[in-house]
């Protein structure tokens, strides 16, 4: 029996990942100061013995003000690498590339944890709010607070932000990189014509409206080695009146593709919030035609995301040639070991180990007497 494309290595520049699984990054307002702490280890060491291919680490702030919360992870300072370091080594020991995904929360920011409400500070606690920033001075919401405009000196503040939290990625041990372009979040917001209303170079035409992006995205790709991949994440639709179209997310992914970035990882929505109040209708697989269209139009290799729930449902997008990438979150929370089902249910038998070897024995005790029963 061949194997199956999930299972296939897919090499990105002078990296090869041994697998098309990827964790997705997942935010989990643990750190103090934007430092990692132990929860973060015990959450990455829960995949490290999984299997993956590859795996990107939260959003994680180029500067204070660009948590999304005072519990999320940053990169601004040298004080926060050693943490970083501690697990890119955890990945690389178990054969899994260590990715980083690096951002700014924009006019998102200042927000209680989900579980908290998710709302932004200056309504209420717990926490101390900031100043939010955005494209333009246009809260997220009505009744939101209106976050600062950012100026010209400020852009060029926060793309030299970006170069040196790629620098310290790199230091950290990090060998892939992404740029968080969706979700509402800042880059998002300067791209989306539903948020952005300047009358200057950052705003009015798509062409403008992509600058502050691929001027991100082209200072992180100078600063990473060469031979290691860089990602931009973008919201493919916004899914609410006035938003961006697919149309302008393939635009966009040409751009970044002609400036050597590697993957495009497509998701959706967050320009109001969270996805549930866009248009979209979350289903299985309700993203992967962005992943599709964005790589057939575009010539350039992205990564699907978004309720991929099983392997048997991966192997399809591969098979299809609609993804390069798998993403997979939740169902990785739910399922440490969802590379050793999905193998099983493929019929493929993994060339490494993905954890301790009493346990294929279980399973294979456990089906034999699910057979007799």
């Amino acid at each position: 029996m061949s194997t199956p494309l999930l299972f296939t290595p897919l090499t990105l520049r002078g990296t090869t990942l041994r697998n098309r699984v990827v964790l997705s990054p997942m935010c989990q307002y643990h750190a103090v100061d934007g430092k990692v702490q132990d929860w973060h280890l015990a959450h990455h060491a829960r995949f490290a013995l999984g299997g993956l291919g590859a795996a990107i680490v939260e959003a994680t702030a180029v500067a204070p003000e660009g948590r999304i919360t005072p519990w999320c992870t940053g990169l601004w300072s040298d004080d926060h690498i050693a943490g970083w370091a501690q697990i890119t080594k955890l990945y690389k020991t178990h054969g899994i590339v260590p990715g980083i995904q690096i951002g700014h929360s924009g006019r998102r920011g200042s927000c209680a944890r989900p579980w908290e409400g998710a709302h932004p500070l200056a309504l209420k606690g717990p926490g101390e709010p900031w100043q939010t920033v955005g494209a333009s001075a246009i809260p997220e919401r009505e009744g939101y607070p209106v976050p600062r405009e950012l100026t010209a000196a400020d852009i060029e503040d926060l793309v030299e932000a970006f170069r040196k939290a790629a620098l310290r990625a790199r230091t950290a041990g990090f060998d892939l990189i992404e740029v968080h372009g969706a979700h509402g979040y800042l880059l998002h917001s300067f791209f989306s014509p539903h948020s952005n209303k300047r009358t200057d170079v950052y705003g009015g035409s798509l062409e403008n409206r992509m600058r502050l992006p691929l001027l991100v995205a082209e200072t992180v790709r100078r600063v990473w080695p060469e031979t290691l991949p860089v990602l931009y994440r973008v919201s493919s639709v916004d899914g609410v009146e006035g938003g961006l179209a697919i149309a302008d997310t393939v635009a966009l992914a040409k751009e970044l593709a002609r400036r050597g970035i590697d993957v495009i990882d497509c998701s959706s929505g967050g320009m109001t919030g969270s996805l549930s109040m866009s248009t979209a209708k979350i289903k299985p697989g309700f993203q992967v035609q962005y992943a599709e269209q964005i790589r057939r139009e575009a010539g350039v290799k992205t990564m699907a995301v978004g309720a991929i729930l099983d392997g048997r449902q991966a192997e399809r997008i591969l098979a299809e040639s609609r993804a390069d990438l798998i993403a997979i979150g939740r169902e990785l929370l739910a399922d440490p070991n969802w590379c050793l089902h999905a193998a099983l249910a493929l019929g493929h038998e993994q060339p490494y180990s993905v954890l301790p070897i009493g346990h294929g024995f279980f399973l294979e005790r456990r089906a034999a007497v699910l057979d007799r029963s």
